[in-house]
């Protein structure tokens, strides 16, 4: 690990995304970072006045990973020598965590730890939808999608006013966009409407995405109803007795029924069932469409400025992937196992020419970006990309403050 440290990791792009500037601001100087070291030491309230100190404590300690936390009132460091009433989480990126474990009752390819390329279209469409939302019906254009290293996602936003958040307004946000609720013991999961009324016009637009990828996905892919485990599931969504019972006769005479051929079944039992008087048939399928394709948020991560998340380009210490960013547009295409292992990219290092030595016999640009003659380049070229629009924006808002006056 001290090698992907001291060669690979990327220091000075992490720092001018948390900063906005080139030039330390409190955006990072009083932002707090805490290590986890070998034997599950953990080691919180630590900060820096630059990219280099940084660089030079994560080396010394060596840790197998490190978070980021909120910027404070006062610099984290010194918070044993001020008073605690001086020392609270002033700004935070709004972040949020999808995990594929929370798809551990649907999925029917991996469990656990375990993921592919099959369920990770899960993920997938989580993150088209959710991106979709936080643009559109918030109007975030500064999001960052970090894959986790091993089963899951993290979200950075970056925006003023998404750093502005207080936590209450984290949790009202948060809570507008969660639809799946309720744990193992509670069937049906989704509840975002009053009686048949039709969806909200931020879910319809979502449902309009997540219908074909239930097909594709959920009956095809996944054949989430092919056992009986699976159907059972999906009638117990199903509020008519008089339907279940019968869907559940046709499925047990006839078990091996596809899911595309059972959920035509259930699709014909509501067309049938329309020309009586039963309410909400048509809220009944979009229901559980969203409950087996829409996102499934750690909702706990997202609500307070406190809470620490790890910082991207980390290595995951059980898969020893790296944690690199994703773009949104080509997340159908990304597949968990094709991102670089640490292994993998000192091995690449070590196979690459060896950099040009300067008039003193020493390394031109020592280190720093060595991350080139690897395949980590195009991750850190995603992230500076991403940056430099933080950048662009921070420049036209002084630009503005300075006209003000």
């Amino acid at each position: 690990m001290l090698a992907f440290y001291r060669r690979l990791y990327p220091f000075k792009s992490v720092f001018t995304w948390l900063n906005h500037e080139h030039a330390p601001t409190k955006l990072f100087t009083h932002r707090e970072f805490a290590f986890t070291l070998q034997g599950d030491v953990y080691l919180r309230y630590n900060s820096f006045a630059n990219a280099d100190e940084l660089k030079k404590q994560v080396c010394s300690l060596n840790p197998t990973r490190f978070e980021i936390g909120p910027v404070y009132s006062a610099r984290p460091r010194d918070k044993k020598t001020v008073r605690p009433a001086a020392f609270s989480p002033q700004l935070r990126e709004l972040v949020f965590d999808i995990d594929m474990t929370d798809y551990d009752s649907i999925r029917t390819c991996c469990s656990g730890a375990d993921i592919c390329r099959h369920c990770w279209a899960f993920i997938a469409v989580a993150v088209r939808v959710l991106d979709r939302a936080l643009r559109d019906q918030f109007g975030y254009r500064h999001l960052l999608w970090v894959y986790s290293g091993r089963r899951g996602i993290h979200l950075w936003i970056s925006d003023r006013e998404a750093l502005e958040l207080t936590d209450e307004q984290r949790r009202a946000l948060v809570g507008w966009l969660t639809v799946i609720q309720g744990g193992k013991e509670m069937h049906k999961k989704v509840n975002v409407r009053q009686g048949a009324k039709p969806l909200p016009p931020s879910l319809a637009s979502a449902y309009k995405t997540l219908e074909p990828v239930f097909h594709d996905l959920v009956l095809e892919d996944q054949n989430c109803f092919e056992s009986e485990e699976g159907w059972e599931a999906l009638l117990h969504l199903v509020p008519h007795p008089d339907i279940t019972k019968d869907l559940r006769a046709i499925w047990e005479e006839r078990p091996g029924r596809s899911s595309k051929r059972k959920w035509q079944d259930f699709e014909d039992a509501i067309a049938q069932k329309r020309r009586s008087p039963l309410p909400g048939l048509a809220a009944i399928k979009e229901d559980i469409v969203l409950q087996y394709t829409y996102p499934r948020l750690d909702a706990e991560v997202s609500k307070h400025r406190n809470h620490l998340l790890k910082a991207p380009f980390c290595v995951h210490p059980k898969t020893g992937r790296v944690c690199v960013p994703v773009d949104p547009r080509t997340v159908d295409r990304f597949d968990p196992a094709s991102v670089p292992t640490v292994g993998q990219l000192l091995h690449e290092l070590d196979s690459a020419a060896a950099p040009i030595a300067d008039e003193n016999g020493g390394a031109a640009g020592e280190h720093h970006s060595d991350w080139e003659r690897t395949s980590l380049k195009p991750y850190v070229e995603f992230l500076d990309k991403h940056v430099k629009a933080l950048l662009e924006e921070t420049r036209k808002s002084k630009q503005k403050t300075d006209l003000s006056w």
